[in-house]
């Protein structure tokens, strides 16, 4: 018991604590973000994707089940909350895009890597794609019925998928320099994810803490009572188990955010279920990952 925790402590510490250092530094300097954040999802981001399939052989296969289960926990979260959304009178729109799409890249791609090493880096990667995939097209269709889904293939991250995707296929290597350098530079994406998501935390409202508070808790309850439900029906073994366990509780998505604002739906209300939802995981994801590590 007293290792299992020692284990949890060890794994979240890094991932909170380069979160910690982001909301202290933005606490006393304020710095704006957007540059950062774009320069992380258009270049940092796509070269960790990019050399984490190119890292090991990449099996699609092995990884079927995995896929399988995230796209139910997505689909099925939305479907378990939109009762409660409608009960409670609350704008679809607003509420269940972040209840769907979770921070599978802020957190889960870090927590997946501290938890259970690099040998699973690409189970965390090919969810973070899956969870970015739907979002860039269901989520952004919920929301604009209007929006044209070829832009999608114009994302840098998916981009870096599909060729990195056909270099595994094909059994394409680069030189070991050209490799390391963009190891090197991929792995830039992780900390400073943690760290923009700490300055993120200092916008939180608490004038809708009510809603938040809700949807910090149901967001990780539905994802969980999904994972229960699919686990039966699909192929996985103790470890990718272990994975989709953690994907199933992650927090709302900061994207959530960024999604709204541009779609002038309801930004501030985005933001604090988001957000209080990501104070939330710090009760949450220590809980799960004792769960699964003692089962692991």
């Amino acid at each position: 018991m007293l290792d299992a925790a020692l284990k949890v402590l060890g794994i979240i510490f890094p991932v909170f604590a380069c979160a910690g250092a982001g909301l202290l530094y933005g606490r006393f300097f304020r710095p704006d973000m957007s540059v950062v954040n774009k320069l992380n999802m258009d270049v940092f981001v796509p070269l960790l994707i990019f050399w984490a399939m190119l890292d090991k052989p990449f099996d699609f296969s092995g990884y079927a089940g995995l896929m399988i289960g995230g796209t139910f926990i997505i689909l099925g979260s939305g479907l378990l909350l939109l009762p409660v959304a409608l009960l409670f009178k609350i704008n679809l729109k607003t509420f269940l895009p972040p209840m769907m799409f979770n921070n599978s890249g802020n957190m889960g791609i870090p927590l997946v890597l501290y938890a259970f090493g690099e040998d699973m880096l690409q189970a965390a990667v090919i969810l973070f794609i899956i969870e970015m995939l739907l979002h860039f097209t269901l989520g952004i269709y919920m929301l604009d019925h209007k929006t044209r889904l070829w832009r999608l293939l114009r994302m840098p991250m998916i981009i870096a998928t599909i060729l990195g995707l056909g270099f595994s296929a094909t059994g394409t290597g680069l030189p070991a320099p050209l490799l390391e350098t963009i190891k090197l530079l991929g792995q830039i994406a992780i900390p400073l994810l943690l760290f923009s998501l700490g300055v993120r935390l200092l916008d939180v409202n608490f004038r809708d803490w009510k809603l938040g508070t809700l949807g910090a808790i149901l967001g990780p309850t539905a994802g969980i009572l999904c994972a229960l439900a699919i686990l039966p029906f699909i192929d996985l073994d103790e470890t990718q188990t272990a994975v989709l366990i953690l994907f199933a509780v992650l927090p709302p998505a900061v994207l959530n955010v960024l999604v709204a604002e541009q779609y002038k739906q309801e930004p501030e209300r985005v933001a604090s279920i988001v957000l209080i939802g990501n104070l939330g995981s710090l009760v949450i994801i220590p809980v799960a990952l004792w769960f699964v590590l003692i089962r692991v």
